[in-house]
This record gives structure tokens, C-alpha cells and sequence, in this order.
């Protein structure tokens, strides 16, 4: 069995090595001439996720990451609302990581091109047509095509293959927020390293984890009520951005300013998306994975644990099935529940996040108290503690650590 996979990001090298590990070859299809090196912001991969590469014998140290473990979240005025933890050590010892999402990058890509997993640049993907014998032909935009027994499309919110899938899928909705973010320099916080504090701002909300000695990552929600246009969103030059972002936080209770001031170049924003819902995962020998399926908000800290999941769980179901078309069957079987109710968790989550006084009392006083009490009384988490099983069926549920 041959694959073909489009997209270079996160999900389409763990898929690839995933199914070399089920004996599947797989060349990997990337639009651009090289894959996102040094550019971006940063992610946060939770225990479910770094416990899914350790499937694949990808040590979460070697990352390039640090240990987040817990959050805190704060009000306006820097009182302390609650503390939770990101994630439960478990036998291996994971714990959340944060990592810059290019240094991601290169490192799944290296490792699978170490062990011999093709992945061919500039290839923009177009169009798939099916063959009579079930296979699959892929065309890509400078006219060349691969031939292959099934397609992955792991080319992300924006997603080509589910597009070609079915054209009437609801297109990503804008969940209002604005997202950015940059790495402080020669600034100091005074809380544990590794610690994001998030503060819920009068205007907007801002977090920051402190890596070491006048060095720390912070990120910022900006609400608007409708997403920015590609115009809109190049006319927030640098300069106007950081002016705009000093104005939002001047009146919050911490350190926002100092370190949107010691940040030399701040990330410019980006309109916040998801997909709540999918109609369309696969047909015959084609099927979604990672965000092209069920892209999920920042929020939820999940969206790149998820595509991790997916590749490895669809490599373990495209193993023990006759054919893609069966496997893919099954792969959305076992994942839709799971990953639309963390959408959905994500998005009221996001909401919280937009000002508004009542909603603000509500949450501050009642709901975040209550969530920490909760959390602390909890021995299994639903969404950290999934653990994929490699040698069990394709069919039996992953386990919960």
C-alpha cells in the first residue's frame, strides 16, 4: 500500500511515520518550496499529544520545547482566580511542553526524512481523480502527479482535499478573537518558570510563561466583533500594533506592557478559526486528518495533540483494515465525538475571553472557582490522559492513562 499525503506541517510527517510503522510507504506533498523555518509563533502540545509521539519513539525532550505544567488565571485587577494544572505526570513523566511551532516543524520533518520518508517541495496540490482499480492520482500545480493507493489530505484549515471532498462544506468560522504573541527578552516576571499566567484584561486577555532568566513567551486575544479583512490585518503595520496593544492592557493589573515592550518583533495578528463541524471526512480511497477535518481554536491548547493523535490512530486503522476506504470508515468513527466536543468546549472557552461586565462577575466569582475545586478533585482527565495503545486492534478505544 502506497500513500500520498499533502501537506508538510505538523500532521502529514507524523502520518507518514506512523504508517511506515504499520508498513505502509507514504511521500509527503508540501505547497511551498520549504516548510516554515524560524517564522511564527507557539504552541503548547499536552500530554496526550507528546504520549501519541512517544508511540512513534519521538522523545518530547528533544523537542526543543519547556515544561508548562499548570496555568493560573487572573483578573483585571491581578487577583488570583484559579490555578489548574495543564496536564497529569504520567509513568513517562510528560508534561505539557511549549515549542515554537516552526522548531516543530523542522524537527518532525527531519526526523522523517532520517528515516527515508520523501517529502517533495513545492507541489500544490489541485485535483485527485480515482482509478478504477481503487487507487488514487494526485495533480499538482506545476503539472507533475503521483500515483498512489490512497490520499491523506493533511493541508490544514484552509484544506484543498476537503474542499474537492465536498464543495459545500461550511467554510472555518471566525471564533472573535485576534490572535498574537512574541518572545520578551531581557525582562524578568516574578512567577515559577513554566507557570502560564493568564490574565482576563478589561479589553483583552493576556498570558505569559516565563522559559528562564529574561526570557519570556506571551501571547494576547484581541475581541472583535467581526473577522479582519486580508487588507484590515496588513494595515496593523509594527508600530501600530504594539501602540494598539499598549493601549489595550494599560489599565490591567501585571506585566503586559513591560513585555510587549522588550519584544522586538511582535507576531502580527491573525483572525482566530475553527470548524465546528465537517459533513464530509473521506470517500473511497480519500480522507481528512488534523485541522483539514476538525481545525480547533487555540484556545484549547489541543489542536496540534490532536493532529498527532490522528496520524498515528489512522496509520493503526489503515494496518488492521482491508482497504483505505474501510479504514477511513472507521478513523472518523472513532474520532468525531471526541474532537467536535473539544471544538465546542474551545469556543465557549474563547468566549469567555470577550469583555462584557455581567458575563465577567459571573465567571470571576462563580464559574472559575468552581472549575478549579472541580479540577482539583479529579484523578482522570478525558482529554489529557488518551493514551493510544499501538499493539491493541485498530477497533478497541484508546485508553485512558
Amino acid at each position: 500500500m502506497r500513500a500520498i499525503i499533502i501537506g508538510a506541517g505538523i500532521t502529514g510527517p507524523v502520518t507518514a511515520m506512523a504508517l511506515q510503522k504499520a508498513g505502509i510507504d507514504a511521500t509527503v506533498h508540501e505547497a511551498y518550496d520549504r516548510t516554515a523555518d524560524g517564522v511564527g509563533a507557539y504552541l503548547t502540545l499536552a500530554a496526550n499529544g507528546l504520549a501519541a509521539l512517544r508511540v512513534l519513539g519521538i522523545d518530547h525532550r528533544e523537542l526543543g520545547g519547556f515544561d508548562t505544567p499548570a496555568l493560573e488565571l487572573r483578573g483585571a485587577s491581578g487577583r488570583v482566580l484559579t490555578r489548574l494544572a495543564m496536564s497529569r505526570d504520567d509513568d513517562a513523566g510528560t508534561v505539557s511542553q511549549t515549542v515554537r511551532r516552526s522548531d516543530l516543524y523542522v524537527r518532525l520533518r527531519d526526523e522523517a526524512v532520517r528515516r527515508g520518508i520523501p517529502i517533495e517541495y513545492g507541489k500544490r496540490f489541485v485535483n485527485t481523480t480515482t482509478l478504477p482499480d481503487g487507487g488514487v492520482v494526485a495533480s499538482f500545480a506545476d503539472g507533475s502527479t503521483a500515483q498512489g493507493d490512497l490520499l491523506i489530505g493533511a493541508d490544514g484549515l484552509h484544506s484543498r482535499v476537503r474542499e474537492i471532498l465536498d464543495p459545500s462544506c461550511p467554510p472555518p468560522r471566525y471564533t472573535g478573537l485576534l490572535n498574537t504573541g512574541g518572545y520578551a527578552s531581557g525582562v524578568s516576571v516574578d512567577t515559577p518558570q513554566g507557570l502560564f499566567t493568564m490574565t482576563f484584561g478589561k479589553r483583552a486577555f493576556f498570558a505569559y510563561a516565563n522559559r528562564g532568566p529574561g526570557d519570556v513567551w506571551w501571547f494576547a486575544n484581541v475581541p472583535r466583533a467581526r473577522a479582519a479583512t486580508s487588507d484590515e490585518l496588513a494595515a496593523w503595520t509594527p508600530d501600530r500594533w504594539r501602540a494598539e496593544l499598549t493601549r489595550l492592557f494599560a489599565d490591567d493589573d501585571g506585566p503586559a506592557l513591560d513585555l510587549i515592550a522588550a519584544t522586538p518583533d511582535i507576531v502580527p495578528p491573525w483572525n482566530t478559526l475553527d470548524l465546528p463541524t465537517v459533513p464530509v471526512w473521506h470517500r473511497g480511497p480519500i480522507g481528512l486528518i488534523g485541522d483539514a477535518a476538525h481545525a480547533i481554536s487555540p484556545t484549547s491548547g489541543q489542536g496540534a495533540s490532536l493532529a498527532i493523535e490522528d496520524g498515528v490512530l489512522l496509520a493503526r486503522f489503515l494496518r488492521d483494515h482491508d482497504g483505505p476506504a474501510t479504514a477511513f470508515a472507521a478513523f472518523e468513527a472513532s474520532r468525531r465525538g471526541r474532537v467536535e466536543k473539544l471544538i465546542a468546549q474551545a469556543k465557549r472557552t474563547s468566549n469567555q475571553k470577550i469583555p462584557n461586565p455581567f458575563t465577567r462577575l459571573v465567571r470571576d466569582r462563580l464559574i472559575l472557582p468552581l472549575v478549579g475545586r472541580a479540577a482539583a478533585r479529579t484523578t482522570r482527565d478525558w482529554v489529557t490522559d488518551y493514551r493510544i495503545d499501538w499493539d491493541a486492534p485498530a477497533d478497541q478505544a484508546p485508553l485512558r492513562a
